[in-house]
């Protein structure tokens, strides 16, 4: 079959509680899975979708259709399928299905971008047996619905990529069932992670390392510089890991608090926690802790490093059930703490020529396109700016903060004049949002916040080794910046 382009429906299925059939059953589930393969592959094409490679989920499917109305009747078709199929006893099939509809980018046989996302996100939140379908998809089928389905509206919901809240719909059919439990959204769980008003660009990868890592350790601190994107990062691992901690996840925002004696009695206010009197706050927010199941996600530690340390150390030994994960521009350095420098974005290849369909897909680019656009809704990547814009992206390191900063510009420039005011970067890249912390309205003060952290001691060895162009080598540190002391 040809690639599917232009706007296309997408589809996701996942098996309810496979890890835990795969333990139980492991002699069952590979003819299982080939079983439920075998039928899903024959009811996609049968209905005119297509079978996306495979992304590492052996229990999944991935599927596109150019038509909305096919996508739904093969989803309805696949369940029944799937529903009247007679399982082994230790291996019954429950499959949770999702709908949406969107434009993205095809790439070595997949797909990547927003609605793809989206649709992940969606499928996570419905049960095994349960099809769900967003607004967008239900607006294209609803006036064409047949073969006894219909559309059941259960109301808005948000998703785990904290962006805008989505209108959620489930599909029925005679020959399904109709009931399910409430849909596991971010409304469902015990949490108080913020709605973001902008997108989460990318970063993959870098989820899925994080993830990893986090199964091996309870302390977790992103670090990186200022910019980096740490916070929304730990926002975006904390949202897909909600499900996981049944007593909660909580954001802790460090960011306006001054006194370190303080970071203890914010925490303990954030998770609904009193003081009692003539008792330590400290004291009383570890008994509380002690039986329960919580993430605690503690936002810029870097100027509270001692205080936070000292927090998560004594909390993390009198709570087992407790995780932490940090953001900061350095590591607290305790004992059971991993550490997990964030990168930069992807970055093009600035020295090769710009396809433009394959810069476009560049995370850094991305970023600086969607901010763009936000700015100025009628800006496009053309074969005029595609190269400067690859620089331009270069230039600034990939950090998100710099690429947003320079986004905004081109309501007054364009993106060849931005690349050349880069010399100048701290003149240029400011006007950041109102809302948002003093040092993130500017990369001057980004970059004054860092330096102010910094001790006497280690002020003076930034100053020497910013000689060195390029990096350096420990014994060429050693030579050029050090002294008696």
């Amino acid at each position: 079959m040809e690639p599917t382009i232009g706007t296309i429906t997408f589809l996701f299925t996942d098996v309810e509680g496979s890890t835990k059939m795969w333990e139980e059953a492991p002699d069952l589930m590979p003819q299982t899975i080939e079983r439920h393969d075998e039928i899903a592959l024959a009811v996609i094409e049968d209905n005119g979708g297509r079978v996306v490679k495979s992304r590492g989920e052996g229990d999944s499917v991935f599927a596109v259709f150019p038509r909305a109305s096919e996508a739904l009747a093969a989803a309805a078709k696949l369940q029944i399928a799937l529903r009247t199929e007679p399982w082994p006893a230790k291996t019954p099939i429950k499959v949770r299905m999702a709908l949406h509809t969107g434009e993205a980018q095809e790439r070595d046989e997949d797909y990547y971008g927003a609605p793809v996302n989206r649709c992940a996100r969606l499928r996570a939140i419905a049960h095994g047996g349960q099809i769900v379908v967003s607004l967008t998809t239900e607006e294209l089928v609803r006036d064409g619905l047949k073969g006894g389905v219909s559309l059941k509206d259960l109301g808005l919901h948000r998703l785990k990529d904290l962006s805008r809240p989505e209108q959620v719909f489930q599909v029925l059919h005679p020959e399904l069932p109709e009931d399910f439990p409430p849909l596991r959204s971010l409304d469902a769980l015990p949490n108080n992670l913020p709605q973001q008003l902008t997108s989460f660009i990318g970063r993959e990868q870098v989820i899925a390392e994080v993830l990893e890592i986090f199964k091996h350790t309870r302390l977790l601190s992103l670090t990186g510089s200022g910019g980096a994107g740490k916070t929304r990062l730990a926002l975006q691992v904390a949202a897909d890991l909600l499900e996981d901690y049944e007593d909660g996840v909580w954001m802790i925002e460090l960011a306006a608090l001054a006194d370190p004696n303080l970071v203890a009695q914010s925490v303990a206010t954030t998770i609904g926690v009193r003081e009692e009197p003539g008792r330590p706050i400290l004291a009383t927010l570890t008994d509380f802790l002690k039986s329960k199941k919580v993430l605690l996600v503690l936002d810029n530690c870097e100027h509270l490093l001692s205080a936070c340390a000292t927090l998560c150390d004594q909390l993390l030994r009198a709570s087992p059930g407790l995780y932490i994960l940090a953001t900061s521009r350095e590591g607290l350095n305790i004992a059971g703490e991993t550490t997990y420098r964030v990168p930069s974005l992807g970055l093009p290849d600035p020295r090769s020529s710009q396809v433009i369909s394959e810069l476009v897909q560049v995370e850094a680019v991305r970023l600086f396109v969607e901010r763009a656009q936000a700015a100025q809704p009628s800006f496009q990547v053309n074969d005029q700016n595609a190269a400067s814009l690859a620089q331009l992206c270069v230039r600034l390191d990939g950090i998100p903060l710099a690429i947003e900063l320079a986004a905004a510009r081109v309501k007054a420039l364009s993106v060849d004049q931005i690349n050349q005011r880069l010399d100048d970067r701290f003149r240029l890249l400011t006007g950041g949002s109102r809302t948002a912390l003093p040092r993130q309205q500017t990369l001057r003060a980004l970059i004054d916040w860092s330096y102010d952290l910094l001790t006497p001691e280690e002020q003076t060895l930034l100053r020497r080794l910013s000689v060195f162009a390029g990096g350096w080598t420990l014994e060429a540190a050693e030579a050029v910046c050090a002294d008696s002391d």
